[in-house]
């Protein structure tokens, strides 16, 4: 049982916040299929920003089922409080802090895991927030700026202190991007340096790994990022089997064509034909993967409208079921 503030489920599995990726139609397939716990795209702390057409799209979330877990970012403690406050009169539930992010564009900024190298700041920024909401309040990080100035116990501890709810560790540097070993290890030394609940993140890809990775750290919870881009039923396949110790069988063909038809659509009444076509085409290419060819997707990624787009996912399925 995951606890979360006033929120309770006995779901072990989250979806990681991933810009691009965990927008508006994504969180509402991924509850189609049983998720629970999911994370939004990272939303800027600076509200001058929040007019422009990128943030007032993550900024819709006010409609959907709770828990509504939105992700702030930003390295000023009284921009951070003021986002959080908003957010939260907009209705979010739970507010996560990114001080993981290792994108240049962001760390350039001083916020997401460049963070990491300034404890001092990263304490002033979490009391600020959690004295802003009533709301949970939560942090993502990374084990440490590089391999030689690994803090994450350090950051867990000041998180604590400064009353966050749970702690979600990527288990490399910003250093190390995405490469490389993930260092379960470390994740369960933060366990052990705090009592409240820590979530293990980085190459989580299967049931199995999760339940191996939960083992080793003895994190309250497993974080699910990249794994999930194409397979937005692998947070409730994971979740399954660690309830049950059961494997969940995957969505036949025809459940994967319906979820496309309904995604695709999803993208264009949010973001609008044009905008919504051209988004659709990674996500048809992440749920594709391995079962078309790659003159398939070249066509595909010529296509304008959601309508042409359709046509052309059906088709591909037809083609499949008659190989």
């Amino acid at each position: 049982m995951l606890t979360i503030g006033p929120h309770q489920h006995a779901s072990q599995v989250i979806i990681a916040p991933m810009a691009g990726v965990t927008d508006k139609p994504y969180r509402n397939m991924c509850r189609e299929f049983g998720a629970h716990w999911m994370v939004s795209e990272m939303i800027t702390s600076d509200v001058r920003l929040w007019k422009s057409v990128k943030s007032r799209q993550r900024l819709a979330y006010h409609d959907e089922p709770g828990p509504r877990w939105i992700q702030i970012a930003g390295a000023e403690p009284e921009m951070m409080a003021e986002a959080a406050s908003l957010n939260q009169a907009r209705g979010a539930q739970i507010i996560d802090i990114n001080m993981g992010c290792p994108a240049k564009k962001v760390c350039n900024k001083q916020a997401g895991s460049a963070l990491l190298r300034d404890e001092k700041l990263v304490a002033k920024i979490l009391e600020a927030v959690v004295a802003a909401v009533d709301v949970p309040v939560t942090l993502k990080i990374r084990l440490g700026w590089c391999k030689e100035t690994q803090n994450a116990p350090t950051i867990a501890r000041i998180a604590e202190s400064a009353g966050v709810s749970l702690l979600t560790v990527h288990g490399r540097t910003r250093a190390c991007k995405f490469a490389g070993d993930v260092d379960y290890q470390a994740i369960a030394g933060v366990v052990d340096a705090v009592s409240i609940p820590v979530v293990a993140n980085g190459d989580i890809d299967s049931a199995q790994k999760a339940r191996v990775v939960l083992d080793q750290t003895g994190a309250a919870a497993v974080m699910l990022g990249r794994a999930t881009q194409g397979h937005p039923w692998l947070a409730a396949t994971v979740d399954h089997y660690l309830r049950t110790g059961e494997m969940k069988i995957n969505p036949v063909d025809s459940e994967i064509k319906r979820a496309l038809i309904v995604h695709v659509g999803d993208l264009v009444q949010f973001y609008g034909e044009v905008l919504g076509a051209r988004i659709a085409r990674k996500h048809v290419g992440w749920y594709l993967s391995g079962r078309v060819s790659v003159e398939f997707m070249r066509k595909f990624n010529g296509l304008q409208s959601a309508e042409e787009q359709v046509e052309a996912i059906i088709e591909a399925f037809l083609e499949e079921m008659a190989a």
